[in-house]
């Protein structure tokens, strides 16, 4: 038997299990797993939507996908030494699936959560953020890269994390900016 790493997608053969901790001291340790998760999920809950709706992805199905990565995040939290660059990983692979697996419609639509704006608000979000449409049309390569770095990792980081060569992700974020610009400059030339 072995355990699967959705950040890394490797298999790990199973560690021998280490006796039960006393109770005092699990329930520390639960403790303090449960403050520390609660920080990061709350500094990052947001921003990894945001990288997703980035990638492509629509609101509900960004939030969907970012609660779904936390709650693996939580379950494996004290095997995780990355927690950013984990979730960032299993987020972008869990939206790779979903592009890729073909859904039928549904009629109807879920109710709102913490982390979905009203209905009526999205659209709003959208115009605020009149970036994202330039941002959607670039290739995937371009945009996930793009996805990255706004998320704050490096070229370096984000070569390793996607398995590229540190110079093919260099020379997708310099078309990604250089596309970015010039819809900038058009923008600004239409005003």
């Amino acid at each position: 038997m072995s355990t699967h790493d959705p950040a890394d997608g490797t298999d790990h053969p199973p560690t021998a299990s280490a006796p039960p901790a006393p109770p005092g001291l699990r329930d520390h340790t639960r403790e303090r797993t449960d403050t520390e998760f609660s920080a990061f999920y709350r500094a990052n809950i947001r921003p990894l939507t945001g990288f997703l709706i980035v990638h492509g992805a629509q609101v509900q199905v960004a939030a969907d996908i970012a609660q779904d990565v936390m709650t693996d995040a939580y379950r494996n939290w004290t095997g995780i030494t990355h927690p950013k660059a984990w979730v960032h990983k299993a987020a972008s692979r869990a939206l790779v699936r979903k592009f890729a697996s073909v859904e039928e419609p549904v009629d109807d639509v879920p109710e709102p959560s913490s982390l979905l704006p009203r209905p009526d608000a999205i659209a709003e979000w959208e115009a605020r953020h009149d970036a994202l449409p330039m941002l959607r049309s670039l290739p995937m390569k371009q945009r996930q890269v793009m996805a990255w770095t706004l998320a704050g990792f490096t070229p370096t980081d984000i070569a390793e994390h996607l398995g590229l060569p540190a110079e093919k992700v260099r020379a997708n974020l310099k078309k990604a900016r250089r596309t970015a610009a010039a819809h900038l400059t058009a923008r600004e030339e239409d005003q």
